[in-house]
């Protein structure tokens, strides 16, 4: 069998010192990459020497106006010619050496597999309700997730994040690729629409990444508002699998280990980072019922709605 060939394709915004790093370490990678594609969204802020580095690089320059969750993406994957593309952030950093080499042993393994994500783990400044967060979300134990769990694990079963996220490259665009425009979310709306088509998605707890944010409440509510507009707008994926549940879950398991962790008052910054979330989410649910002025103030992705 052919040995697989890998790209790894990263949108970029405003991108800070640390990026340098993350070429660094995908360039150490025991499974070498083909190419490494950088979509810029251009701010007059870009490391120019990037453009001339010796190991494959590509980099795109796109206007702000053109930048597009799902579409960026899929510009991605058309100027691939890898068999798997890997979609990670420029704020996410690959844990040690193996990250591409952990996604190709899953895609070999399973032939019928064609999206497989990343374990996420709490950077060093990460705050103690954040790093409970990143274990919740991203346990230590694999798994490949089909329809059959949504019974066990309701939306958590169409989970899958682009933060760190490797796809067939036939199979994503032959699916149709993600949805553009979006405004968010486009990872989940397409692990989602090819669970409940019959396909499956890999968790791969080996393949990680160090990608944490110490959110404020105002952040958490514009990104559970975007959220959930993403839900609202693809009630064929998202109707019958709500997402309440398993946030109350989440606060309730996080109360519990900040008590044990003896940090009682960090339990009312919980309840008031939650309550935002709720807020944002259930507005965003309800988005078609707002004056486009408010909708502006909830979203953090006001080009989107320009564009809408």
């Amino acid at each position: 069998m052919d040995k697989l060939k890998v790209d790894v394709i990263i949108p970029t915004y405003k991108p800070e010192k640390e990026f340098a790093e993350l070429i660094h370490r995908l360039q150490q990678q025991t499974y070498a990459i083909r190419k490494i594609i950088i979509i810029n969204t251009e701010t007059g802020i870009f490391p120019e020497k990037l453009e001339t580095e010796p190991y494959p690089i590509e980099v795109i320059h796109i206007k702000p106006k053109d930048f597009d969750h799902g579409g960026t993406r899929n510009m991605g994957a058309s100027i691939s010619k890898a068999d798997i593309i890997l979609y990670i952030t420029q704020d996410a950093m690959p844990a040690d050496e193996h990250l591409i080499e952990e996604f190709i042993k899953v895609f070999e393994a399973h032939s019928d597999i064609g999206v497989a994500y990343g374990r996420q783990l709490p950077k060093n400044d990460c705050n103690i309700i954040e790093r409970f967060t990143r274990r919740f979300n991203y346990p230590e134990k694999s798994r490949i997730k089909s329809k059959s769990d949504l019974n066990e694990l309701g939306i958590k079963t169409f989970f899958c994040s682009d933060v760190c996220a490797a796809y067939r490259r036939n199979y994503l665009l032959g699916a149709g690729g993600f949805e553009d425009p979006t405004i968010f979310n486009e990872d989940m709306i397409f692990a989602g629409k090819r669970i409940l088509a019959g396909d499956k998605v890999a968790y791969v707890a080996e393949a990680k990444v160090l990608h944490s944010h110490n959110y404020t409440g105002r952040q958490q509510f514009h990104r559970n508002f975007d959220l959930a507009v993403s839900q609202a707008q693809y009630p064929e994926v998202f109707e019958g699998v709500p997402s309440e549940g398993e946030g109350i879950r989440m606060v309730k398991a996080t109360a519990r280990y900040l008590i044990r962790n003896e940090q009682p008052l960090k339990v009312i910054i919980l309840m008031y980072q939650s309550g935002c979330k709720y807020i944002g989410y259930f507005l965003g649910k309800r988005y078609k019922k707002l004056p486009m002025r408010i909708v502006m103030k909830c979203t953090s992705n006001p080009n989107y709605w320009k564009k809408s």
